[in-house]
Protein backbone atom coordinates (compact mmCIF):
# COMPACT_ATOMS: atom_id res chain seq x y z
CA UNK A 1 0.00 0.00 0.00
CA UNK A 2 1.23 3.52 -0.44
CA UNK A 3 -0.86 5.04 2.16
CA UNK A 4 0.72 4.83 5.44
CA UNK A 5 -1.93 6.84 7.32
CA UNK A 6 -4.59 6.15 8.87
CA UNK A 7 -6.87 5.68 5.70
CA UNK A 8 -5.09 2.14 5.40
CA UNK A 9 -5.68 0.83 9.03
CA UNK A 10 -9.40 -0.65 8.01
CA UNK A 11 -8.38 -2.16 4.61
CA UNK A 12 -4.72 -3.69 7.25
CA UNK A 13 -7.12 -4.81 10.10
CA UNK A 14 -9.69 -6.60 7.46
CA UNK A 15 -6.64 -8.37 5.77
CA UNK A 16 -5.91 -9.87 9.53
CA UNK A 17 -8.76 -9.96 11.49
CA UNK A 18 -11.77 -9.83 8.74
CA UNK A 19 -13.88 -11.09 10.90
CA UNK A 20 -13.60 -9.59 14.22
CA UNK A 21 -15.60 -7.14 15.46
CA UNK A 22 -14.23 -3.71 15.34
CA UNK A 23 -17.00 -1.41 16.52
CA UNK A 24 -20.52 -1.28 18.40
CA UNK A 25 -22.70 0.75 18.18
CA UNK A 26 -24.23 1.62 21.45
CA UNK A 27 -28.02 1.75 21.28
CA UNK A 28 -29.22 0.06 18.02
CA UNK A 29 -26.50 -2.65 18.94
CA UNK A 30 -25.52 -2.40 15.34
CA UNK A 31 -22.22 -3.91 15.14
CA UNK A 32 -19.57 -4.22 12.01
CA UNK A 33 -16.67 -6.16 11.34
CA UNK A 34 -13.25 -5.11 10.32
CA UNK A 35 -13.84 -6.46 6.76
CA UNK A 36 -17.17 -4.44 6.82
CA UNK A 37 -15.74 -1.32 8.07
CA UNK A 38 -12.90 -1.69 5.03
CA UNK A 39 -15.98 -1.59 2.51
CA UNK A 40 -17.84 0.66 3.92
CA UNK A 41 -14.73 3.33 4.59
CA UNK A 42 -13.72 2.43 0.80
CA UNK A 43 -17.23 3.00 -0.66
CA UNK A 44 -17.55 6.88 1.06
CA UNK A 45 -13.93 7.54 0.14
CA UNK A 46 -15.10 6.84 -3.27
CA UNK A 47 -18.52 8.60 -2.95
CA UNK A 48 -16.31 12.01 -1.51
CA UNK A 49 -14.10 11.55 -4.37
CA UNK A 50 -16.94 11.54 -6.87
CA UNK A 51 -18.25 14.86 -5.34
CA UNK A 52 -14.91 16.48 -5.68
CA UNK A 53 -12.54 15.49 -2.86
CA UNK A 54 -8.91 15.44 -3.25
CA UNK A 55 -5.90 15.71 -1.11
CA UNK A 56 -5.78 18.41 1.49
CA UNK A 57 -9.12 19.02 1.09
CA UNK A 58 -11.07 19.67 4.57
CA UNK A 59 -13.88 17.34 5.50
CA UNK A 60 -15.83 17.95 8.51
CA UNK A 61 -18.13 15.82 10.84
CA UNK A 62 -20.41 16.88 13.87
CA UNK A 63 -22.83 14.55 15.60
CA UNK A 64 -22.41 12.07 18.95
CA UNK A 65 -19.88 9.03 19.16
CA UNK A 66 -20.73 7.09 16.12
CA UNK A 67 -19.76 5.02 13.59
CA UNK A 68 -20.01 6.73 10.94
CA UNK A 69 -17.98 9.16 12.69
CA UNK A 70 -14.86 6.82 12.45
CA UNK A 71 -15.74 5.68 8.96
CA UNK A 72 -15.71 9.47 7.55
CA UNK A 73 -12.32 10.02 9.45
CA UNK A 74 -10.87 7.05 7.80
CA UNK A 75 -12.61 7.57 4.34
CA UNK A 76 -10.81 10.99 4.40
CA UNK A 77 -7.52 9.01 5.28
CA UNK A 78 -7.76 7.39 2.59
CA UNK A 79 -7.99 10.37 0.23
CA UNK A 80 -5.18 11.86 1.98
CA UNK A 81 -8.03 14.33 2.72
CA UNK A 82 -8.14 16.46 6.04
CA UNK A 83 -10.80 15.50 8.58
CA UNK A 84 -12.30 18.21 10.97
CA UNK A 85 -14.31 16.49 14.11
CA UNK A 86 -16.46 19.42 15.51
CA UNK A 87 -17.71 19.79 18.92
CA UNK A 88 -21.58 19.02 19.14
CA UNK A 89 -22.16 21.51 22.20
CA UNK A 90 -21.05 24.20 20.58
CA UNK A 91 -23.42 26.66 19.50
CA UNK A 92 -24.13 27.59 15.61
CA UNK A 93 -22.20 30.39 15.63
CA UNK A 94 -19.51 28.84 17.06
CA UNK A 95 -19.59 25.58 14.56
CA UNK A 96 -19.64 28.34 11.87
CA UNK A 97 -16.42 30.30 12.97
CA UNK A 98 -14.72 26.81 12.89
CA UNK A 99 -16.00 25.92 9.22
CA UNK A 100 -15.33 29.32 7.52
CA UNK A 101 -11.51 28.53 9.90
CA UNK A 102 -10.88 25.53 8.42
CA UNK A 103 -12.70 26.02 4.83
CA UNK A 104 -14.26 22.55 4.96
CA UNK A 105 -15.75 21.48 1.59
CA UNK A 106 -18.17 19.16 2.88
CA UNK A 107 -19.42 18.50 6.61
CA UNK A 108 -20.96 15.03 7.38
CA UNK A 109 -24.26 15.54 10.27
CA UNK A 110 -25.90 13.60 12.41
CA UNK A 111 -29.67 14.28 12.35
CA UNK A 112 -29.55 15.60 16.08
CA UNK A 113 -27.96 18.47 14.53
CA UNK A 114 -29.88 18.81 11.44
CA UNK A 115 -31.62 22.30 13.21
CA UNK A 116 -27.98 23.82 14.18
CA UNK A 117 -26.75 23.11 10.36
CA UNK A 118 -29.92 25.04 9.07
CA UNK A 119 -28.91 27.84 11.31
CA UNK A 120 -25.17 27.87 10.31
CA UNK A 121 -24.75 31.46 7.86
CA UNK A 122 -21.35 31.83 5.75
CA UNK A 123 -19.37 28.61 6.67
CA UNK A 124 -21.64 26.13 5.80
CA UNK A 125 -19.68 23.94 2.74
CA UNK A 126 -20.88 23.16 -0.64
CA UNK A 127 -21.85 19.52 0.52
CA UNK A 128 -23.80 18.69 3.03
CA UNK A 129 -24.56 14.98 4.10
CA UNK A 130 -26.87 13.74 6.81
CA UNK A 131 -26.00 10.88 8.07
CA UNK A 132 -29.03 8.44 7.52
CA UNK A 133 -31.47 7.31 4.65
CA UNK A 134 -28.57 9.78 2.52
CA UNK A 135 -25.52 8.51 3.49
CA UNK A 136 -25.91 4.78 3.79
CA UNK A 137 -27.67 5.91 -0.31
CA UNK A 138 -24.22 7.49 -1.01
CA UNK A 139 -22.19 4.07 0.03
CA UNK A 140 -24.42 1.97 -1.86
CA UNK A 141 -23.87 3.66 -5.21
CA UNK A 142 -20.31 3.53 -4.54
CA UNK A 143 -17.45 1.65 -5.85
CA UNK A 144 -15.44 -0.60 -3.60
CA UNK A 145 -12.63 -1.21 -5.42
CA UNK A 146 -9.56 -0.46 -3.42
CA UNK A 147 -8.50 3.47 -3.16
CA UNK A 148 -4.27 3.55 -3.01
CA UNK A 149 -3.98 7.43 -2.24
CA UNK A 150 0.08 7.82 -1.41
CA UNK A 151 -0.09 8.82 2.26
CA UNK A 152 2.67 9.87 4.61
CA UNK A 153 3.02 9.82 8.20
CA UNK A 154 4.25 13.67 7.60
CA UNK A 155 0.23 14.86 5.89
CA UNK A 156 -1.94 16.01 8.04
CA UNK A 157 -4.66 13.89 9.10
CA UNK A 158 -7.20 15.94 11.24
CA UNK A 159 -7.59 19.87 12.42
CA UNK A 160 -9.04 19.72 16.09
CA UNK A 161 -9.38 23.02 17.62
CA UNK A 162 -8.98 23.06 21.21
CA UNK A 163 -10.95 23.38 23.84
CA UNK A 164 -10.81 27.37 24.49
CA UNK A 165 -10.23 27.07 28.19
CA UNK A 166 -8.96 30.56 27.69
CA UNK A 167 -10.36 31.51 24.68
CA UNK A 168 -11.31 31.22 21.19
CA UNK A 169 -10.09 27.84 20.04
CA UNK A 170 -7.28 27.62 17.58
CA UNK A 171 -6.90 24.43 14.85
CA UNK A 172 -4.23 22.22 16.03
CA UNK A 173 -3.16 20.22 12.61
CA UNK A 174 -2.29 16.57 13.52
CA UNK A 175 -0.33 14.69 11.29
CA UNK A 176 -0.83 11.26 10.57
CA UNK A 177 2.48 10.33 12.16
CA UNK A 178 1.01 12.22 15.09
CA UNK A 179 -1.73 10.20 16.04
CA UNK A 180 0.32 6.91 14.49
CA UNK A 181 2.80 7.69 17.18
CA UNK A 182 0.50 8.63 19.88
CA UNK A 183 -1.69 5.39 19.38
CA UNK A 184 1.89 3.34 19.65
CA UNK A 185 2.36 5.22 23.31
CA UNK A 186 -0.77 3.89 24.31
CA UNK A 187 -0.19 0.46 23.52
CA UNK A 188 3.31 0.42 25.15
CA UNK A 189 2.39 2.29 28.42
CA UNK A 190 -1.12 0.83 28.83
CA UNK A 191 0.52 -2.85 27.55
CA UNK A 192 -3.13 -3.21 25.31
CA UNK A 193 -4.51 -6.78 24.17
CA UNK A 194 -6.44 -7.98 20.99
CA UNK A 195 -8.87 -8.81 23.31
CA UNK A 196 -9.52 -5.66 24.74
CA UNK A 197 -13.52 -4.29 24.34
CA UNK A 198 -13.54 -0.82 25.06
CA UNK A 199 -16.45 1.35 25.93
CA UNK A 200 -15.82 4.66 24.12
CA UNK A 201 -18.22 6.93 26.23
CA UNK A 202 -15.91 10.50 26.26
CA UNK A 203 -16.63 11.90 22.57
CA UNK A 204 -14.73 11.23 19.94
CA UNK A 205 -14.71 14.84 18.69
CA UNK A 206 -11.89 15.12 21.59
CA UNK A 207 -8.46 14.23 21.57
CA UNK A 208 -8.44 11.97 24.76
CA UNK A 209 -11.40 9.95 23.20
CA UNK A 210 -10.26 9.36 20.05
CA UNK A 211 -6.45 9.13 20.55
CA UNK A 212 -6.23 7.91 24.27
CA UNK A 213 -8.63 4.77 23.70
CA UNK A 214 -10.34 4.68 20.02
CA UNK A 215 -7.17 4.33 17.90
CA UNK A 216 -5.09 2.23 19.81
CA UNK A 217 -7.85 -0.14 20.32
CA UNK A 218 -8.74 -0.51 16.60
CA UNK A 219 -5.27 -0.43 15.60
CA UNK A 220 -4.71 -3.25 17.98
CA UNK A 221 -7.60 -5.40 16.31
CA UNK A 222 -9.93 -4.84 19.64
CA UNK A 223 -13.88 -3.88 20.03
CA UNK A 224 -14.74 0.00 20.50
CA UNK A 225 -18.54 0.41 21.84
CA UNK A 226 -19.50 3.82 21.16
CA UNK A 227 -21.67 5.50 23.76
CA UNK A 228 -23.82 8.63 22.19
CA UNK A 229 -23.21 10.58 25.10
CA UNK A 230 -22.34 9.57 28.92
CA UNK A 231 -24.79 8.02 31.29
CA UNK A 232 -23.38 6.88 34.67
CA UNK A 233 -26.66 3.81 34.86
CA UNK A 234 -25.65 3.28 31.33
CA UNK A 235 -21.91 2.76 31.52
CA UNK A 236 -22.44 0.23 34.27
CA UNK A 237 -24.85 -1.22 32.24
CA UNK A 238 -22.84 -1.61 28.96
CA UNK A 239 -19.76 -2.49 31.18
CA UNK A 240 -21.68 -5.85 32.12
CA UNK A 241 -23.17 -6.14 28.92
CA UNK A 242 -20.94 -5.67 26.70
CA UNK A 243 -17.88 -7.13 29.19
CA UNK A 244 -16.05 -4.17 28.83
CA UNK A 245 -11.88 -4.03 29.75
CA UNK A 246 -11.06 -0.82 29.29
CA UNK A 247 -12.55 2.71 29.95
CA UNK A 248 -11.40 5.75 29.23
CA UNK A 249 -13.12 8.80 31.08
CA UNK A 250 -12.05 12.18 33.83
CA UNK A 251 -13.02 12.00 37.13
CA UNK A 252 -16.31 13.70 37.24
CA UNK A 253 -17.59 10.58 34.99
CA UNK A 254 -16.00 7.71 37.50
CA UNK A 255 -17.58 9.65 40.45
CA UNK A 256 -20.60 9.97 38.79
CA UNK A 257 -20.69 6.02 38.32
CA UNK A 258 -20.04 5.45 41.92
CA UNK A 259 -22.52 7.50 43.19
CA UNK A 260 -25.30 5.62 41.27
CA UNK A 261 -27.35 3.16 43.38
CA UNK A 262 -26.67 0.47 41.09
CA UNK A 263 -22.93 0.64 42.18
CA UNK A 264 -22.31 -1.55 44.79
CA UNK A 265 -23.87 -4.63 42.89
CA UNK A 266 -22.76 -3.77 39.60
CA UNK A 267 -20.64 -6.20 37.31
CA UNK A 268 -17.27 -5.15 37.04
CA UNK A 269 -15.29 -8.19 37.00
CA UNK A 270 -14.53 -7.44 33.04
CA UNK A 271 -13.02 -4.26 33.61
CA UNK A 272 -9.09 -4.33 33.15
CA UNK A 273 -8.11 -0.95 32.44
CA UNK A 274 -9.53 2.40 33.71
CA UNK A 275 -7.97 5.76 32.44
CA UNK A 276 -8.64 8.71 33.94
CA UNK A 277 -7.49 11.84 32.09
CA UNK A 278 -8.42 15.70 32.15
CA UNK A 279 -7.88 16.18 35.91
CA UNK A 280 -6.14 14.48 38.62
CA UNK A 281 -7.84 11.77 40.38
CA UNK A 282 -9.10 12.48 43.73
CA UNK A 283 -7.64 10.25 46.32
CA UNK A 284 -11.14 9.53 47.90
CA UNK A 285 -12.31 8.24 44.64
CA UNK A 286 -9.15 6.29 43.93
CA UNK A 287 -10.12 4.51 47.28
CA UNK A 288 -13.34 4.04 46.07
CA UNK A 289 -12.17 2.05 42.65
CA UNK A 290 -9.61 0.38 44.90
CA UNK A 291 -12.59 -1.45 46.94
CA UNK A 292 -14.10 -3.03 44.00
CA UNK A 293 -10.39 -4.28 43.34
CA UNK A 294 -9.72 -1.55 40.47
CA UNK A 295 -7.03 0.81 39.81
CA UNK A 296 -6.16 4.00 37.62
CA UNK A 297 -3.87 4.73 35.42
CA UNK A 298 -3.83 8.26 35.35
CA UNK A 299 -2.66 10.83 32.36
CA UNK A 300 -1.33 14.30 31.06
CA UNK A 301 -2.23 15.80 27.76
CA UNK A 302 -2.72 17.98 25.53
CA UNK A 303 -5.06 18.29 21.88
CA UNK A 304 -1.49 19.70 20.40
CA UNK A 305 0.09 16.35 21.34
CA UNK A 306 -2.03 13.83 20.20
CA UNK A 307 -2.77 14.12 22.96
CA UNK A 308 -0.73 11.83 25.45
CA UNK A 309 2.51 13.27 27.19
CA UNK A 310 2.47 11.75 30.74
CA UNK A 311 1.63 8.74 32.13
CA UNK A 312 0.74 7.19 35.55
CA UNK A 313 0.29 3.62 35.90
CA UNK A 314 -2.22 1.99 38.15
CA UNK A 315 1.24 0.53 40.58
CA UNK A 316 1.64 4.67 41.09
CA UNK A 317 -1.51 5.50 41.23
CA UNK A 318 -1.85 5.64 45.33
CA UNK A 319 1.82 6.38 46.05
CA UNK A 320 2.48 8.97 43.33
CA UNK A 321 -1.17 10.50 43.93
CA UNK A 322 -1.92 13.77 42.13
CA UNK A 323 1.04 13.29 39.86
CA UNK A 324 0.70 13.02 36.20
CA UNK A 325 3.12 10.88 35.61
CA UNK A 326 6.62 10.33 33.92
CA UNK A 327 6.35 10.67 29.86
CA UNK A 328 5.02 8.30 27.62
CA UNK A 329 7.91 6.17 26.11
CA UNK A 330 8.11 8.15 22.71
CA UNK A 331 7.82 11.10 24.20
CA UNK A 332 9.70 13.88 26.59
CA UNK A 333 9.04 16.15 29.09
CA UNK A 334 10.99 18.51 30.60
CA UNK A 335 9.88 21.12 33.35
CA UNK A 336 11.59 24.28 32.78
CA UNK A 337 11.56 28.51 33.74
CA UNK A 338 10.83 30.88 31.25
CA UNK A 339 14.47 30.61 29.24
CA UNK A 340 13.50 26.89 28.51
CA UNK A 341 16.29 26.01 31.32
CA UNK A 342 15.76 23.13 33.34
CA UNK A 343 13.97 23.60 36.68
CA UNK A 344 15.56 21.98 40.16
CA UNK A 345 13.44 19.43 41.50
CA UNK A 346 10.28 20.57 43.17
CA UNK A 347 10.62 24.49 41.58
CA UNK A 348 7.87 25.30 39.50
CA UNK A 349 8.43 25.89 35.71
CA UNK A 350 6.44 25.02 32.50
CA UNK A 351 5.74 21.64 30.93
CA UNK A 352 7.29 21.28 27.51
CA UNK A 353 7.03 18.72 24.94
CA UNK A 354 8.75 17.02 22.26
CA UNK A 355 8.22 13.80 20.15
CA UNK A 356 6.36 12.45 16.53
CA UNK A 357 3.14 12.93 18.33
CA UNK A 358 3.61 16.57 18.90
CA UNK A 359 1.42 18.53 16.62
CA UNK A 360 3.60 20.72 13.84
CA UNK A 361 1.64 24.06 14.23
CA UNK A 362 -2.06 25.62 14.47
CA UNK A 363 -4.08 25.58 11.04
CA UNK A 364 -3.56 29.29 9.65
CA UNK A 365 -1.74 30.77 12.83
CA UNK A 366 1.70 31.31 11.95
CA UNK A 367 2.41 33.62 14.73
CA UNK A 368 0.71 31.44 17.09
CA UNK A 369 2.87 28.45 16.12
CA UNK A 370 6.12 29.89 16.42
CA UNK A 371 4.60 31.41 19.95
CA UNK A 372 4.09 27.54 21.37
CA UNK A 373 6.98 25.46 19.69
CA UNK A 374 10.33 26.93 20.32
CA UNK A 375 12.88 24.32 19.09
CA UNK A 376 11.18 21.11 19.03
CA UNK A 377 9.64 21.92 22.13
CA UNK A 378 6.12 22.37 22.58
CA UNK A 379 5.14 25.46 25.15
CA UNK A 380 2.11 23.81 27.04
CA UNK A 381 1.28 26.94 28.92
CA UNK A 382 1.04 24.19 32.19
CA UNK A 383 3.27 24.87 35.23
CA UNK A 384 4.14 21.72 37.25
CA UNK A 385 7.02 20.38 39.14
CA UNK A 386 9.11 17.70 39.28
CA UNK A 387 10.07 14.98 42.19
CA UNK A 388 13.00 13.05 42.09
CA UNK A 389 11.80 10.28 40.92
CA UNK A 390 10.86 12.28 37.47
CA UNK A 391 6.98 12.30 38.47
CA UNK A 392 5.49 15.59 37.45
CA UNK A 393 2.93 16.80 38.97
CA UNK A 394 0.62 20.10 37.32
CA UNK A 395 0.20 22.83 39.54
CA UNK A 396 -2.20 24.58 36.93
CA UNK A 397 -2.26 26.48 34.17
CA UNK A 398 0.17 29.49 34.00
CA UNK A 399 -2.61 31.98 33.00
CA UNK A 400 -4.67 30.74 35.89
CA UNK A 401 -1.93 31.32 38.59
CA UNK A 402 -2.34 34.54 40.79
CA UNK A 403 -0.45 36.64 43.31
CA UNK A 404 -1.54 36.93 46.57
CA UNK A 405 0.55 38.85 49.03
CA UNK A 406 3.57 38.57 46.52
CA UNK A 407 2.81 34.73 47.00
CA UNK A 408 2.21 32.16 43.69
CA UNK A 409 -1.21 30.55 43.95
CA UNK A 410 -2.11 28.05 42.04
CA UNK A 411 -5.89 27.33 42.36
CA UNK A 412 -5.48 23.68 41.33
CA UNK A 413 -4.05 22.92 44.35
CA UNK A 414 -6.37 24.59 46.50
CA UNK A 415 -9.06 22.73 44.74
CA UNK A 416 -7.86 19.67 45.27
CA UNK A 417 -7.63 20.09 48.85
CA UNK A 418 -11.92 21.50 48.59
CA UNK A 419 -12.75 18.64 46.57
CA UNK A 420 -11.88 16.26 49.71
CA UNK A 421 -15.00 17.69 51.90
CA UNK A 422 -17.76 15.74 52.01
CA UNK A 423 -19.88 18.22 50.75
CA UNK A 424 -18.35 19.81 47.70
CA UNK A 425 -18.83 17.73 44.34
CA UNK A 426 -17.40 20.51 42.60
CA UNK A 427 -15.23 23.58 42.71
CA UNK A 428 -12.98 26.27 40.84
CA UNK A 429 -10.73 28.89 42.35
CA UNK A 430 -9.81 32.45 40.67
CA UNK A 431 -8.25 35.30 42.08
CA UNK A 432 -10.26 37.82 42.40
CA UNK A 433 -9.08 42.06 43.45
CA UNK A 434 -8.55 42.47 47.29
CA UNK A 435 -7.05 45.82 48.51
CA UNK A 436 -5.17 44.47 51.01
CA UNK A 437 -3.44 41.19 49.26
CA UNK A 438 -3.79 42.69 45.42
CA UNK A 439 -5.72 39.33 44.80
CA UNK A 440 -7.30 36.93 47.02
CA UNK A 441 -9.13 33.39 46.36
CA UNK A 442 -12.48 32.69 45.90
CA UNK A 443 -13.68 29.14 45.72
CA UNK A 444 -16.88 28.33 44.10
CA UNK A 445 -18.52 25.23 44.95
CA UNK A 446 -20.81 22.92 43.67
CA UNK A 447 -22.19 21.08 46.77
CA UNK A 448 -22.96 17.23 46.91
CA UNK A 449 -26.72 16.23 46.52
CA UNK A 450 -28.65 16.95 49.83
CA UNK A 451 -25.17 18.47 51.38
CA UNK A 452 -25.56 22.32 52.62
CA UNK A 453 -21.81 23.94 52.70
CA UNK A 454 -21.43 25.93 54.98
CA UNK A 455 -18.60 28.57 53.73
CA UNK A 456 -16.90 29.20 57.10
CA UNK A 457 -16.64 25.76 57.47
CA UNK A 458 -15.33 24.95 54.16
CA UNK A 459 -12.52 27.49 54.72
CA UNK A 460 -11.40 26.05 57.91
CA UNK A 461 -11.11 22.84 56.61
CA UNK A 462 -8.37 23.92 54.67
CA UNK A 463 -6.42 25.05 57.91
CA UNK A 464 -2.98 22.70 58.36
CA UNK A 465 -3.68 21.53 54.65
CA UNK A 466 -2.48 24.06 53.24
CA UNK A 467 -0.24 27.77 53.78
CA UNK A 468 -2.53 30.20 54.79
CA UNK A 469 -1.96 32.52 52.34
CA UNK A 470 -3.31 29.69 49.88
CA UNK A 471 -6.30 29.40 51.64
CA UNK A 472 -9.44 31.62 49.28
CA UNK A 473 -10.95 34.31 51.20
CA UNK A 474 -14.46 33.89 50.40
CA UNK A 475 -17.01 30.69 49.24
CA UNK A 476 -20.01 31.12 46.94
CA UNK A 477 -21.51 28.28 46.49
CA UNK A 478 -23.33 27.55 42.94
CA UNK A 479 -25.66 25.32 41.02
CA UNK A 480 -23.08 24.10 38.68
CA UNK A 481 -19.77 25.26 36.21
CA UNK A 482 -19.14 25.83 33.07
CA UNK A 483 -16.48 23.24 31.18
CA UNK A 484 -15.61 21.78 28.26
CA UNK A 485 -17.23 18.53 26.17
CA UNK A 486 -13.74 17.08 27.98
CA UNK A 487 -14.43 18.47 31.50
CA UNK A 488 -12.55 21.03 31.38
CA UNK A 489 -13.18 23.82 33.95
CA UNK A 490 -13.67 26.83 31.47
CA UNK A 491 -12.04 29.73 33.88
CA UNK A 492 -12.26 32.91 31.59
CA UNK A 493 -15.68 32.13 32.26
CA UNK A 494 -15.75 31.19 35.44
CA UNK A 495 -14.05 34.43 36.26
CA UNK A 496 -16.09 36.56 34.12
CA UNK A 497 -19.43 35.64 36.16
CA UNK A 498 -17.98 35.44 39.50
CA UNK A 499 -14.56 37.46 39.78
CA UNK A 500 -16.08 41.15 40.31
Amino acid sequence: MRNQGLGSWPARRARRTPRRTALVQGGSGTELTYARLHERTTRLAHALRDRGVRRGDRVAYLGPNHHTFLETLFAAGVLGAVFVPLNTRLAAAEIDHQLRDCGAGVLVHASSHRELVENLDTGLPGTVLPVGRQYEAWLEQAAAEPVDETVTHDDPCLIMYTSGTTGRPKGAVLTHGNLVWNAVNVLVDHDLTAGERALVAAPLFHAAGLGMITLPVLLKGGTCVLAESFDPAGALEAIARHRITFMFGVPTMFDLMSRRPEWPGADLTSLRLLTCGGAPVPEPLIRTYQRRGLAFQQGYGMTEAGPGALFLDAEHATGKAGSAGVPHFFTDVRVVRPDLTETEVGEVGEIVVSGPNVSPGYWGLPEETAAALTDGWLRSGDAARADADGHITIADRIKDMYISGGENVYPAEVESALLAHPDVAECAVIGVPDEKWGEAGRALVVPRAGARPDPAELLASLTGVLARYKIPKSVVVVPELPRTASGKLLKHRIRARYGD
